[in-house]
């Protein structure tokens, strides 16, 4: 079969990638940037995987998709991109609706999201549903799975779980946390959407995608603490009203104010399983809570996550056209700007480039760095604790701490980190390895800023004291044999 997958650069989407072409089918993986794909991973599957760019949001760039393909995956989302996100995804479904419609797709299949019978929904419940509308109302044949919590190695909600459960020994339980939902492990959810597509009944149809288990969040966490071993205590609270609990878990975990906000709204309905029929068509081994865990535990363990929400663009605020424009600015900014020496072989100087920031910290006042990092949550940004997918790799749109990697080029050593904390400007880190004036080989490391206005300028002067002290040190520390 020959199969289109949207979002191929997302959670599911590089996962889903990865089965399918397991599963002996023909791929088109769509993205918005093909510098951000993986394909190294896939040299051996050239012939069968092609990687074509395209922004769902402008209908324009959808005219070179394939125009026959068995079955279009829809996994486009933007809930992390903060207000006005639904009307994109609307805006995006309608896009791609048109796009199928105008060619021969023969079926498209639709992962949303496990909704209320009845009742009031969350914009970002409401907002799932409406997509599943819209690619129905595109007259090809919509086959749609809605799922509640996906329980994997990098998940937004397994993330948030993990964050709660490992670094608070005394948990603050708001009302929400006893809300039922139907945790389903990632491995389950990629089984059905692979599986779907060999099964043309399923077309026209929409299926409840669920584990073998109905818990409360708060047993959620719970049995994470249980597989870890972790003894904590936990305390019932009435005060935290949604907002204030957005505002809390922005700042206890890795997740960003716009995503907490709409999954804590999105949390306090219930997400349960109406009908199983889809058990019946696609007959399943499907992992319980406890077993989903460990076998994320064990990715975690052996550096081994395939993807992680948190490099998703939507997980940001880096606006993909900087990709285009890997050259860090010159004219308008303020520059630190340090050469030193290698004392170190070339290969070692990169290996430590390559791995700043996440659980390794920093190489010179690493204090400093999750200082920072704080102040960037109090202040409603995405602080330092989203670390990096991978303790030693780095590859374009990855995020490290509260920096998006823009290029990663290790075999010259040049690395460009885009600032994506709260700032009055912008800011961009660069390491690059090359010949000293002396002939001798080096290291050049450039901190940028471009300030906005009088406040751009006055922070810059604040922090110099600290880039005085870190810097030099920094690329002293990277060098040093």
């Amino acid at each position: 079969m020959h199969v289109l997958v949207s979002g191929a650069n997302g959670y599911i989407g590089l996962r889903l990638v990865r089965t399918l072409l397991d599963a002996g089918h023909e791929i088109t993986a769509v993205v918005r940037d093909r510098r951000r794909f993986p394909a190294a991973e896939y040299a051996a599957e050239e012939n069968r995987l092609h990687v074509v760019e395209a922004d769902f949001l402008d209908a324009q760039s959808l005219t070179h998709l394939p125009l026959e393909l068995d079955a279009a995956y829809y996994l486009i989302h933007s809930m992390g991109s903060g207000a006005g996100f639904a009307e994109r995804e609307e805006r995006c479904a309608r896009n791609f609706s048109a796009a199928a419609l105008a060619s021969e797709w023969k079926r498209i299949i639709y992962l949303g999201g496990l909704v209320a019978e009845d009742g009031p929904l969350s914009e970002h419940l409401a907002s799932r549903l409406r997509v599943e509308h819209i690619l129905r109302e595109s007259r090809v044949p919509l086959t749609a799975l809605r799922a509640s919590i996906i329980v994997g190695s990098g998940s937004a909600s397994f993330e948030i779980i993990r964050d709660l459960a490992e670094k608070l020994p005394v948990l603050v339980t708001p009302r929400w946390v006893h809300t039922h939902c139907q945790p389903i492990a990632v491995r389950n959810v990629l089984e059905y959407l692979t599986e779907v597509a060999r099964h043309p009944e399923t077309a026209g149809f929409s299926y409840d995608i669920g584990g073998p288990e109905v818990m409360s969040y708060l047993e959620l966490i719970k049995g994470y603490c249980e597989v870890r071993g972790l003894r904590r205590i936990f305390l019932p609270t009435r005060l935290l009203s949604p907002r204030l609990s957005s505002a809390w878990l922005c700042l206890l975990t890795s997740t960003s104010f716009p995503l907490a906000r709409a999954l804590v709204d999105s949390l306090t309905h219930e997400t349960v399983c109406h009908d199983f029929k889809i058990r019946e068509i696609i007959p399943l081994e499907l992992l319980t809570y406890r077993e989903a865990v460990e076998r994320a535990l064990a990715k975690i363990a052996q550096n081994h996550v395939p993807s992680s929400w948190i490099d998703s663009l939507a997980a940001g605020t880096l606006d993909p056209k900087l990709f285009d424009a890997v050259k860090v600015p010159e004219h308008g900014v303020f520059t630190d700007f340090q050469t030193v020496h290698l004392t170190a072989t070339r290969e070692e100087v990169i290996a430590r480039i390559w791995s700043i920031g996440g659980t390794n910290g920093w190489p010179s006042m690493n204090w400093a760095w999750k200082l920072r990092g704080t102040m960037d949550k109090f202040s409603g940004g995405i602080g330092i604790r989203r670390g990096r997918r991978h303790p030693r790799e780095l590859r374009p749109g990855d995020s490290l701490d509260f920096w998006r990697v823009l290029l990663a080029d290790h075999a010259k050593g040049r690395l460009i980190l885009y600032a994506e904390m709260r700032l009055p400007g912008e800011a961009w880190l660069e390491f690059a390895l090359e010949d000293m004036p002396d002939g001798k080989p080096g290291l050049r490391q450039t901190a940028t800023f471009r300030p906005q206005g009088l406040l751009g300028r006055l922070y810059w002067l604040a922090v110099l004291p600290f880039h005085i002290l870190l810097f030099p040190q920094m690329a002293r520390k990277l060098a040093a044999g």
